[in-house]
């Protein structure tokens, strides 16, 4: 894992929260809700494979 990815995934939380606070504040909390809903999905994306490899890593220790 890189500081790339921790880049990307400070860069996504900064984008979706900007545009969450200006979505609720024109009335349009259903919209705000997705678009944080969508960056959780796309960072949960980017995390997935790690987590994968974690667990992986986890299993090749207590497998003799």
């Amino acid at each position: 894992m890189g500081v790339s990815l921790i880049f990307k995934i400070a860069a996504v939380g900064i984008l979706v929260t900007i545009l969450n606070q200006v979505l609720k504040h024109s009335g349009r909390e259903e919209q705000a809700f997705l678009m944080s809903l969508a960056g959780l999905i796309l960072v949960l994306t980017w995390i997935i494979p790690y987590i994968y490899d974690l667990f992986v890593m986890v299993q090749d220790l207590f497998t003799l």
